[in-house]
């Protein structure tokens, strides 16, 4: 152990220490969350207001101890409030705070992220097969990161599609929204769970929209939710490989879509190829991914650290099956023209929509 270590060094020392320990605190924070939200915890405090261990383990059908367990984890943490700290411990009554239960409970607000640390856990759960990877340079199957990183995934994004895809983002598009108001056609590739896909079909009640997934889950999940939506009259889904996609649909859609998965794909020039083959010769192809960076920078900043965290533990190691292209969550605008350009597209427009985690580029034939 270095003996001569100076003040200055001693105090970068301590700032990094405090750093890991923080990190373990946010993973714990993060897992914990985790619980509450699959074990319906948060679903049931906010219903019920300030509950004993008791009562939530009631209305769950958990066991008290460990409910007891989780409830003062998560006061300690600040993530729920105790009202009656001196009164024994079977008897203490926790509550979940109206801005936390805004966070937590309601899966189509824009306000929810209960999704976010069920997508952390997911990412990580095939720990060992990420090691392995690391070492063989091999990839990943996208199904094999489970029911928490699909489930997850879908619900992040289920808000935005939702609420913003068929209200803010495709109106923006003048000629695009036109047509869907008129009765027009979309590809939506990449559909995953069908939430892209439900969007735009209830923003636009005359279109009809036919979703395409290689993951024959997700392709299930997707036929669930249309079912129960207003508009399942007017979706469809099919479990293809987009890049080999055509046949009927060629060269007939008014829009083809792909919705944050581009760099996920191990082709994806050959994906965008058949993007551009599907759409009709006065379509519109738009794509969404990472809004990160022109060029590598260590002073990005979070937005851009949680983007390599994707990357790092799901989103090369996906992209890098079958000898992929490993593009990676941080698709750089540079990346995705030059993947445009040689699949046969002669723009690539940055279109002026505004989000903080996600840009949109037209692709031009």
């Amino acid at each position: 152990m270095a003996t001569n270590v100076t003040e200055a060094d001693r105090s970068a020392i301590e700032s990094f220490q405090e750093r890991v320990f923080e990190a373990a605190l946010g993973t714990f924070r993060t897992y914990a969350i985790y619980l509450g939200d699959r074990l319906g915890y948060y679903d049931a405090l906010a219903a019920e207001g300030p509950s004993t261990a008791v009562e939530l383990a009631a209305a769950t059908g958990t066991n008290e101890r460990y409910a007891r367990e989780w409830l003062e984890q998560g006061a300690v943490a600040g993530l729920l409030t105790c009202e009656d700290l001196d009164a024994p411990a079977a008897d203490r009554r926790f509550g979940l705070p109206a801005a936390h239960a805004a966070v937590l409970t309601d899966p189509e607000s824009l306000d929810y992220l209960a999704s976010l640390p069920r997508t952390v856990v997911g990412a990580l759960s095939p720990l060992q097969a990420v090691l392995d990877a690391y070492r063989t340079g091999e990839g990943i199957e996208f199904h094999a990161f489970g029911e928490d990183m699909h489930e997850g995934q879908a619900a992040m994004n289920r808000p935005l599609f939702v609420n913003e895809l068929g209200t803010e983002w495709l109106p923006s598009l003048d000629d695009v929204d036109a047509r869907l108001r008129n009765g027009g056609t979309v590809a939506d590739v990449g559909c995953g769970h069908g939430w892209s896909s439900i969007g735009i079909a209830r923003a636009y009640p005359e279109a009809t929209v036919h979703g395409i997934d290689a993951d024959d889950a997700s392709i299930e999940r997707a036929r669930e939710n249309a079912a129960r939506s207003d508009a399942g009259d007017r979706l469809s889904f099919t479990h293809a490989d987009a890049a080999t996609v055509g046949g009927e649909g060629t060269g007939s859609y008014d829009l083809v879509t792909a919705f944050e998965c581009v760099h996920d794909m191990s082709d994806p020039v050959s994906v965008l190829a058949s993007m551009r083959a599907l759409a009709a010769p006065d379509g519109a192809v738009l794509v969404m991914d990472e809004r990160v960076g022109a060029s590598f920078d260590p002073d990005a900043g979070p937005v851009e650290e949680l983007m390599y965290g994707w990357s790092v533990f799901h989103c090369l190691p996906v992209s890098m099956v079958d000898d992929g292209v490993g593009t990676g969550t941080v698709m750089r605008e540079a990346t995705l023209r030059e993947y445009a350009t040689t699949a046969g597209f002669s723009d690539v427009e940055v279109l002026p929509i505004e989000n903080e985690f996600f840009r949109f580029y037209r692709l031009t034939p």
